[in-house]
Formats: structure tokens, C-alpha cells, sequence
């Protein structure tokens, strides 16, 4: 999980009063933005022929994944054809640059106010997401999020990332198993959002639920 901070304006969503401030989560591909951001970040920091033969070798992953339909295997299998061995350090740059080119392509402009309308009244903002937290932390960070809980990739002793997980793929149950690690057991958020069944158990924890709600488009 990351800490990350900076703030926003607006207001839109139900006012609270409660001494400590509302806790709202959102889900990042496909919620806060129109398509999957590390499959975006993949494909961009290799060539395209590179990425075409990439995806030729994960057929046997995807084959495989109608029978299992674990997404951490498929996702593990891609980390593994087109990340292993890549440094920690130099990931993360590539990820900041990534996010600074195609922020505004990705982000949906009325999710973003939502957003920004929870953060005015004063509400603790969360991404809850399945991607990879090094590769959405930049783009969590521009937007003002307090924190980012996400799936975490395995490196080795010399930083490099060996091609697997560190811990679940932070999908389905997963997303409220982490908050509560962080939050406490009795966690309870003001709002969520989401768009597939990846986010079912963490909308059940919320008193305002935004299923699929966001449909704007990058100008």
C-alpha cells in the first residue's frame, strides 16, 4: 500500500459529520479511467514488434485462464514476459512518464469530478485497484489520493522484479481484505465505485454504491 497526498475541490456526494472524515474508494481501470492502465503501460514501453510477440508466447496463459479464471496467473504471466528482471528503480521512472503522457487519455472526466467533489467535502480518498501499485501511484498521486491500496509486484534482492506477485492479486475479496488491514476490521466507507465483479465485495461495504456510473470519455 502507498501513502500518497495532495488534495482537490467540488461537491456532488452526501454530506457527513462525523468527527473523523468519510472514507471513499474507488476502483482505477475501467472506473477512473476507459481501459486496463497496465495493459496500456505494457504495450507502451515496448515495440511493437516486441509487443506482438509477447502476446503470441502468453497464448498458452490465456488458453489456460478460461479453465482456472485466476486473473493473478494471467496477470503474473505477463509481468514475467515483459517485466522480469527489470529494476525496481527504473520501473518506477517509466511509470511517471507513462502517467504524465497519458493522463488525460485515460482519465474519465466525470469520474474525476466525483472525485473531486468527495475530496472538497473533506473525505479520505482511496484507489483500490488490481494493477500493479507501481504503475498506478503516479497517476494516484496526481490526482490527490491519500492512499493506493493495489496488487504488488516481487522483486529480488537486487531490486529487479523476478516476474511473479508479492501476496494476492488485489481483486474481489482481496480489496476489502486490504482496507481492513489498514483500516480496521469494522471498516465502513462512505461511497465506492467499481465497474466489474472484481469490485463486488468492496461496494458491499459502502453506504453510497456506484456500479458502473462513469461512461465520459477523454476530451
Amino acid at each position: 500500500m502507498s501513502e500518497i497526498h495532495e488534495a482537490s475541490e467540488d461537491a456532488h456526494a452526501p454530506t457527513h459529520t462525523e468527527a473523523s472524515p468519510p472514507l471513499v474508494a474507488f476502483d482505477f481501470d475501467g472506473t477512473l479511467t476507459v481501459r486496463d492502465s497496465f495493459t496500456a503501460f505494457l504495450k507502451w514501453r515496448v515495440s511493437g514488434g516486441r509487443w506482438t510477440m509477447g502476446m503470441i508466447r502468453l497464448a498458452p496463459a490465456a488458453l489456460s485462464y478460461l479453465f482456472h479464471r485466476d486473473r493473478g496467473r494471467i496477470k503474473a504471466a505477463a509481468i514475467r514476459e515483459f517485466l522480469k528482471g527489470v529494476p525496481q528503480e527504473r520501473l518506477e521512472a517509466q511509470a511517471r512518464t507513462f502517467a504524465e503522457t497519458h493522463a488525460q487519455s485515460l482519465f474519465r472526466p466525470d469520474a474525476l469530478a466525483v472525485w473531486r467533489r468527495w475530496r472538497a467535502q473533506g473525505a479520505r480518498m482511496v484507489i483500490v485497484t488490481a494493477s500493479p501499485d507501481t504503475v498506478v501511484a503516479p497517476f494516484a498521486r496526481g490526482i490527490g489520493a491519500d492512499l493506493l491500496i493495489g496488487t504488488k509486484l516481487a522483486y529480488d534482492l537486487n531490486g529487479k522484479v523476478t516476474g511473479g506477485l508479492s501476496g494476492p492479486n488485489c481483486r474481489g475479496p482481496e480489496k476489502v481484505v486490504r482496507l481492513r488491514e489498514t483500516f480496521g476490521e469494522r471498516v465502513k466507507l462512505a461511497a465506492a465505485y467499481g465497474d466489474t465483479s472484481g469490485d463486488t465485495e468492496m461496494l458491499a461495504i459502502a453506504q453510497e454504491r456506484g456500479y458502473r456510473i462513469f461512461k465520459g470519455k477523454p476530451v
